[in-house]
C-alpha cells in the first residue's frame, strides 16, 4: 500500500503519545501493555463513492475538487494511505449486555490518523469495514452495504438533529461481496460490501479504560487517562492533583452522558447496543448498529434482535443503562484515585443532571419556558401517557401539538382532532382513550392561554426542538433496497432530507409520514441484528 500526497494536515497525538503494540499486522491476538495496534486497511477491488457529507468535507477543510477525484475513493475505500496517516486499531474491553467480555477492540474499524480541521481542532478519521485487525476475533473486519448506509445516514441525521454524535465523511462501495447471516438463522448470503469513514475528535470509549484496569495495567491506564484529560479536557486539570483531575473527568463524562440520554429521548432514538465499549468518553453517540427510531411511542421497544428476550437496551431503559455504564467507568478509574467517596460523588451528579435536562427538554417540546407549576409537570407526564395509551406516532404527535389551536371559538374535541393525525389505528381507539386525549388537549390549551403564549410563537419554538423528519428505519430500508439494486439516488436524497429535519418542505413529500403497514414487521424496519 503506497503513500500519496495529503490534502489534509495530520497531527497524530494518539499514536505518538500512547503505548503501541510492538507487533503490527492483523493477526488476531491478545494485546497487553498497549492502547492500539498498527494495522493497514485491506485493499478492495473497485472502490466507488456512493455518498459524501458536504458538511464534513467543509469541516475537514477538504477541497471539493479533490473529493471528486478518483484518489478520494482509493483513500477512503482503504486502498491508499495519505502521507501522514498512521493506521491503527484500538484495544479495549467492555461489558456486553451486563457481562464482562474481556478484550474486544476495533474489530472492523481502523483509525487513519488525526487531522487538524478547518477550526483548528483535532479530528480522528476512522474507516469502518476496512478489513481484519488483531481484535477481529473470528470475523473478517468487513461491512456490508446495508449496515454502512445506516451508519452513514444516521451519523449525519443525528448531527443535524442537534444530538452529540460521531460524524460520517463518506460511504464507499468496494466492488466485492461480503457473506453475512443477517438474522443468525443459518441463512448466510453474499452482499455488496462498503466502507464508511467516521469522524470524531476522539473514539476513546469507556472500554479503553476497563480493559487496562481489568488487567491491572496501572501504568498504561495512567497514561491513557492523562492523555484524555490533557487533550480533550485540559481545563479539568487546572490547579489540582492528578487524582482530582481523574475525578473531574468522571464528573464531566457523567454530565455529558446524562444530557446525551435526554437528547435520545427527545427525538425517539434507541441505540440498541449500549455496551460499555459503545460509550464515548466525549459523550457522543457512537457505533450505529441495530439502532432504531420510535414510530409508535413504546418505551419497551428495542430494535435489537439479540436483545429481544431481556430488552435491556429498550428505549425507556437507556438512562438507567447509561448510569450503570458510568459505574463501570468509575470502577476502571478507581486504581488511579484510590478513594471511593469522590468517585461516588461524581456518579451521584447523574440523577440531578438528567432530571434537570429532562424537565428542560420536555418544557421545550411542550412550548413552555420551563416546568414551573404542577400544571406544567402534569402536562409533561400526561403527554407521554397519552402517547403511550394507544399506537401513536411520536414524531407526528409533537409536530401536531404545535398546530393545536388555543382559540376560544373551538371546543376541546376540535382541538384534539389535530392530534388524531398521529394515531395509527384511529378506529381502534376506545372511548376512554379518546376522552383522555380530549382532556389533555383542553388543559394544554388552557395553560397556554393562561401564560399568554400566542399560537404562532409557540409553533415556531416547538418546531425547533420537535423534528418533522427522523431517520425512520423504513426510510433507510427503502434507500438500502434501491442501492443494493444499483440505484444510490435515494441514499443521497435521504441524506439531503435529514440535513433539514425541523424544516417544512417547500413541496409536499412523504418523509414526514407515519410508518407504512408493510414496514410494521419487515426485517430492517422493525428489528435488526448486530450485523444490520
Amino acid at each position: 500500500m503506497s503513500l500519496a500526497e495529503s490534502p489534509l494536515r495530520f497531527d497524530n497525538r494518539l499514536t505518538a503519545q500512547l503505548p503501541a503494540d510492538p507487533v503490527s499486522g492483523s493477526r488476531q491476538r491478545q494485546v497487553s501493555g498497549a492502547c492500539f495496534s498498527r494495522v493497514a486497511p485491506t485493499p478492495v477491488r473497485d472502490p466507488q463513492v456512493m455518498a459524501v457529507s458536504d458538511e464534513v468535507v467543509s469541516l475537514l477543510g477538504l477541497d471539493p475538487a479533490w473529493v471528486a477525484q478518483p484518489a478520494f475513493a482509493e483513500v477512503f475505500g482503504g486502498n491508499l494511505l495519505l502521507d501522514g496517516m498512521d493506521a491503527h486499531a484500538m484495544c479495549y474491553g467492555g461489558h456486553q449486555f451486563g457481562n464482562w467480555a474481556g478484550q474486544l477492540g476495533d474489530g472492523r474499524a481502523i483509525g487513519l490518523g488525526e487531522v487538524i480541521d478547518a477550526h483548528g481542532k483535532h479530528q480522528m478519521l476512522q474507516l469502518k469495514g476496512a478489513g481484519p485487525t488483531p481484535y477481529s476475533r473470528s470475523a473478517d473486519g468487513l461491512a456490508v452495504l446495508r449496515s454502512s448506509i445506516r451508519e452513514f445516514l444516521c451519523s449525519e441525521a443525528m448531527h443535524h438533529l442537534g444530538v452529540p454524535t460521531t460524524r460520517a465523511l463518506s460511504l464507499v462501495t468496494t466492488g466485492e461481496r461480503v457473506v453475512r447471516d443477517m438474522l443468525y438463522d443459518g441463512h448466510p448470503r453474499p452482499e455488496p460490501g462498503a466502507v464508511v469513514c467516521r469522524v470524531a475528535p476522539s473514539f476513546v470509549r469507556f472500554g479503553n479504560f476497563e480493559i487496562l484496569a481489568a488487567r491491572g495495567d496501572i501504568e498504561t491506564l495512567t497514561t491513557l487517562a492523562d492523555f484524555v484529560v490533557d487533550t480533550e479536557y485540559p481545563d479539568l486539570a487546572d490547579g489540582c492533583s492528578r487524582p482530582e483531575a481523574y475525578t473531574n473527568l468522571l464528573v464531566e463524562v457523567t454530565r455529558r452522558t446524562a444530557l446525551l440520554m435526554v437528547e435520545w429521548l427527545r427525538v425517539g432514538f434507541v441505540h440498541g447496543v449500549m455496551n460499555t465499549d459503545n460509550m464515548s468518553i466525549l459523550g457522543l453517540t457512537i457505533d450505529y448498529g441495530p439502532y432504531g427510531w420510535l414510530d409508535d411511542y413504546d418505551p419497551e421497544w428495542t430494535p435489537n434482535t439479540t436483545d429481544a428476550a431481556t430488552r435491556r437496551y429498550r428505549f425507556g431503559m437507556q438512562p438507567r443503562v447509561a448510569q450503570w455504564n458510568l459505574v463501570q467507568l468509575a470502577n476502571a478509574l478507581y486504581p488511579l484515585v484510590e478513594k471511593v467517596e469522590p468517585l461516588q460523588e461524581a456518579l451521584d451528579t447523574y440523577a440531578g443532571v438528567f432530571e434537570a435536562g429532562w424537565a428542560e427538554m420536555m418544557a421545550a417540546k411542550l412550548g413552555l419556558g420551563a416546568l414551573d407549576s404542577d400544571d406544567d409537570r402534569w402536562l409533561a407526564d400526561e403527554s407521554l401517557a397519552v402517547l403511550g395509551q394507544c399506537e401513536t406516532d411520536m414524531t407526528i404527535f409533537w409536530r401536531s401539538l404545535a398546530e393545536l389551536s388555543t382559540s376560544s371559538e373551538l371546543h376541546d374535541g376540535q382541538r384534539a382532532a389535530v392530534l388524531e393525525s398521529a394515531l395509527y389505528q384511529p378506529d381502534a381507539v376506545t372511548g376512554p382513550q379518546r376522552d383522555r386525549l380530549v382532556s389533555f388537549a383542553g388543559r394544554y390549551a388552557a395553560r397556554m392561554t393562561s401564560l399568554g403564549i400566542e399560537d404562532d410563537r409557540r409553533r415556531l419554538a416547538m418546531n425547533r426542538v420537535n423534528p418533522r423528519v427522523v431517520l425512520r428505519n423504513y426510510l433507510a430500508q427503502v434507500a438500502i433496497d434501491a442501492a443494493e439494486s444499483g440505484d444510490p439516488s435515494e441514499v443521497r436524497r435521504l441524506l439531503d432530507v435529514v440535513r433539514r429535519p425541523y424544516d417544512e418542505p417547500t413541496e409536499p413529500d412523504a418523509y414526514g409520514n407515519k410508518r407504512p403497514d408493510w414496514a410494521r414487521t419487515r426485517v430492517g424496519c422493525s428489528q435488526l441484528s448486530c450485523s444490520s
